[in-house]
């Protein structure tokens, strides 16, 4: 049984990014993958032997919490050297970073990702479509933020902005370090791009997933990157 594990909804939550969980869950069955979601609620215990973790964006307050909250037992940490997969987005991006800065003090991350975040001096929303070396196809999503994330020497991009702004000026979007993946696209991420949830289970299970067949998934898809040039 995977589990997926879907961290502070009602504080990680403000985008819905809530999603990915129920696409990885859909997709996982149409490949014959049991799966399991399990929410952890802010006053939870965050277990470290799940399979995929989920983090999405918030506002600065919320942020703050989950972090704080994640910081007691540093479960994700323990659950990543177990080999579990993590897909943060924006917010849950910058928890899982080196630091990021919010109302002028620098708080100190989970270290998941070598990653600095610092205010930019604009808010950055809209469309925004991304190339990786993971998935053949471009990535779309909608960005909201106004972070702005430099990478350091420990983490790749996640891929190259072609419409959009992703971390800033550098020209890329996220950051990866072996099965941590991070990014600023919300969509919810997954349901516009299925070839990444794909990728995120075949990670999971350390096994290549059989052939999914989602006509209207793929046509979302399609249409979105058609739109998002």
């Amino acid at each position: 049984m995977l589990e997926i594990i879907r961290i502070h909804n009602e504080l990680l939550g403000t985008y819905g990014d809530r999603g990915n969980a129920d696409v990885l869950a859909f997709r996982a069955k149409l490949a014959g993958v049991k799966t399991r979601i399990t929410d952890i609620a802010y006053p939870d215990e965050l277990p470290s032997d799940g399979d995929i973790y989920l983090l999405g964006g918030a506002e600065d307050a919320a942020q703050a919490l989950s972090l704080e909250a994640m910081k007691k037992k540093m479960a994700l940490n323990k659950a990543v050297k177990k080999g579990a997969v993590v897909l943060a987005i924006c917010a849950g991006f910058q928890i899982v970073g080196t630091t990021y800065v919010s109302r002028d003090e620098k708080i100190a991350g989970l270290g998941l990702l070598d990653v600095d975040t610092e205010p930019g001096n604009r808010r950055l929303v809209g469309d925004i479509s991304v190339q990786t070396d993971f998935i053949t196809p471009a990535l779309t999503g909608f960005e909201n933020h106004s972070g702005v994330t430099t990478l350091g020497s420990d983490a790749q991009p996640f891929g190259r902005v072609l419409v959009g702004n992703g971390n800033g000026d550098a020209g890329v979007d996220g950051a990866v370090a072996g099965n941590v993946f991070g990014t600023y696209l919300h969509g919810p991420v997954l349901a516009r791009n299925p070839e990444f949830a794909d990728l995120l289970l075949e990670r999971a299970t350390s096994t290549t997933l059989t052939v999914v067949n989602d006509e209207l998934a793929d046509r979302y898809a399609k249409w979105r990157r058609d739109v998002t040039k």
